[in-house]
Formats: C-alpha cells, structure tokens, sequence
C-alpha cells in the first residue's frame, strides 16, 4: 500500500484516536500541550482513497541556538506495524519532518517482543543466574516483532541501547508491567494478586485507610508527598505546574482521561497517583507516598481502588508502566519491581526506541550536548 503523509488538525487526530482500541496516552493530541517546551505536530497517514489510517503526535525540540530540530514519536506512531510494506510508512514521515528542519527522528513503535508472567519474573530475582531480564527466558515471545526490528534496521534505523537503569531511562521504558483484564471477573484479578497484596489491602481497609478520586485543587497535596518519594527513591521531581498542565490538557480532550487518586488515613495524605486512559488501556502514570505510617499499606490499598475502578470502566490492560531491567539485590529499583510483580501481571518487552540521523554531525553533536547535561 502506498500511503500519503501531512499535517493534520487535532480534531482529526483525536477522532483518529478515538476510533481506536489503544493508543499511547503520549500519542494522543493534548500530550502536546502537556510537553510545553517541544512545539508539537499531528501527522496524518493517508491511503490512496485518501482515508486517514494512520497518525502520529510528534515533538519538535530545537537545537540550542540553531532552527533544526529533534523530531520525537514518543510511543508511536500509530501505523500499521504488521504492514510487509513498512518502508512506504516510514519514508514519507522522514521526508516530511526533513523538510521541517529535523536533523534526527526518534521513535517508540508500539510493538511488543516478549513476555514473562509474574512467576518467571519472581524465579529469576529470587535464584539471580541472570543479572538482567532480557537474559531471562521469555514466557512467550510476540510473532513478527523480531521481522520488524530487522526491516527497520534494513532502512537505517538505530535502536537506542537500552541503559543500566532501562525502564527508567531517558525516552519512554522498553521494560513494563501490565495486568491483563481484558476476558478476567474482577474476582480473578484480585485471585492474581499474591497473598502479601491480599493481606496488604484487607489490612488498609481494617485500619480505615480511605481511597479517594481527588480534583485540580488536590494536585498540591499529591505534589507535596512526589517531591518527599522523589529525594527516598533518587529521581528528578517535576514541579507541581507540570501536573496541573497535565491535568488541564488532558481532561479538557477527554473528561477522564486523567483521574488522580488520594489515600487518606485519619485525615492525613499517606499515598497519591495519578492514571491515565486511552481507549482500554489504563496507565498508573505517577506514584506518591509518604514514609509515615506505612504499616497501614496505602500503596497497595490505592493500587487495587484504581485497578477495581479500571476494571469496572471495561480496561483490557493495566498497565504499572516501567521497571527496572536489572535484578541485582542491591539495586535501589527492586523493590518497586517486588511491588509489581505482586499485582499477578506480566513483565512486558516493547521493541524500545529507534533514532533515524537525518544529519549524522548534528545527531552526534546533539548526543553529546545531552549527555553533558
């Protein structure tokens, strides 16, 4: 098939969207205006009867005092990955965001490749001959992601390494974990659960832990806690005017496709998130806990109102997003992944993310201007 490719309008792009199952919360046309310091484009792929069947969200970040930019597909675009023909996809979008002044493109295709269950996941941190998971077995491996991987190197696609930290890396993780819902009662997910969740939540609930939907005037409350989990787990916190333009951009596309939750316990704030959904795909986006009280179990008391709350909306996927690749005892990130694994789902590989140097001494010079940063 030969496809066409230009600009086109929001609504168009979110009606695109709509019309679908699942598309990535970083693909939808507000996530634009949540990213205020890339100027932000929606693509249209069109067939020869000029039906629109494909789209992309894509951020333009200029150079430091140049007017050429990095091009980014964060988790996208939304074309047709199986296609045998992917080259008449890919071709007309470098070609377009060439003449937009891009001097690289980078891309997340939504493809899956592998897939451990949370037993797998369990038997490799406790008998560690893998120090990472990509040299644990797979449980089941995706047909035809290896052949898109080999098509797209065959064009001169470059896959991102994926660093020591993968799964919270810079770009989006190529490691997740997702609890499968769709086809499931909520008895069975909460059967998936180990016995440490179960205990955990019906120990929240026997303590008065309450779960609540919070608003725009709560966002403080959640940022307050994100900074303290922010300096305990070693990341950057982002400041709290980023959630709130998250928060406007993305309800006023769609009214709930940005929820935030709040545990309370005797009034006081123990543990916030925020989730986002798109279509089936329910993401927990940003996790907040303090480190008082936390024999009440907050954590997993918020985690399964959401998980319930998703459910009850038709979720196919539940989706932790990233985890950590290594599973070396020692490393700070283990727990979280302990945490995740708990909840019963799957380890997800994604295919990560691939640059395309349009001008091979800027892409370099760029590299070395962020990894200096």
């Amino acid at each position: 098939m030969s496809c066409h490719l230009k600009a086109i309008s929001r609504e168009e792009h979110a009606a695109f969207v709509a019309a679908r199952p699942s598309v990535s919360h970083m693909q939808v046309p507000a996530w634009g205006d949540v990213k205020s310091d890339w100027r932000a484009q929606s693509l249209g792929w069109f067939d020869e009867g000029d039906r629109l069947v494909g789209a992309g969200l894509v951020l333009l970040r200029p150079l430091p005092r140049l007017k050429r930019y990095l091009a980014y597909l964060p988790e996208g675009p939304v074309i047709d990955w199986t296609a045998p023909d992917l080259e008449q996809w890919l071709a007309p979008m470098l070609a377009y965001l060439k003449k937009q002044g891009a001097f690289s493109v980078k891309m997340g295709p939504p493809v899956v490749t592998r897939r451990w269950s949370a037993e797998a996941v369990k038997a490799a941190i406790a008998a560690p001959q893998a120090g990472r998971l990509r040299e644990v077995a797979a449980t089941a491996h995706e047909p035809g992601a290896s052949d898109v991987a080999d098509r797209l190197r065959r064009m001169g696609w470059q896959q991102t390494e994926p660093g020591a930290e993968d799964g919270f890396a810079a770009g989006q993780p190529r490691y997740v974990f997702q609890v499968p819902m769709a086809g499931r009662s909520l008895e069975e997910v909460y059967r998936g659960l180990n016995q440490q969740w179960r205990r955990n939540i019906k120990k929240a609930e026997k303590a008065g832990v309450k779960v609540v939907q919070g608003d725009y005037e709560d966002l403080p409350a959640f940022h307050e806690i994100y900074v303290e989990t922010a300096e305990r787990d070693r990341f950057l916190p982002r400041p709290l005017s980023y959630f709130q333009r998250m928060w406007t951009a993305l309800r006023a596309e769609h009214p709930d496709r940005m929820r935030l939750y709040l545990a309370r316990h005797e009034g006081e704030v123990l543990a916030a998130a925020t989730m986002l959904t798109v279509g089936e795909h329910v993401w927990y986006s940003y996790g907040a806990s303090t480190g008082r009280r936390r024999e009440v179990q907050p954590n997993n008391a918020i985690q399964w109102r959401m998980m319930s709350d998703a459910h009850e909306r038709g979720a196919g996927v539940y989706d932790f997003r990233g985890i950590t690749d290594t599973l070396e005892e020692d490393n700070h990130l283990l727990g979280l992944l302990r945490f995740k694994v708990g909840s019963g789902g799957e380890a997800v590989e994604y295919l990560g993310e691939w640059d395309f140097p349009l001008s091979k001494v800027l892409h370099k010079a760029f590299d070395l201007y962020m990894s200096r940063r």
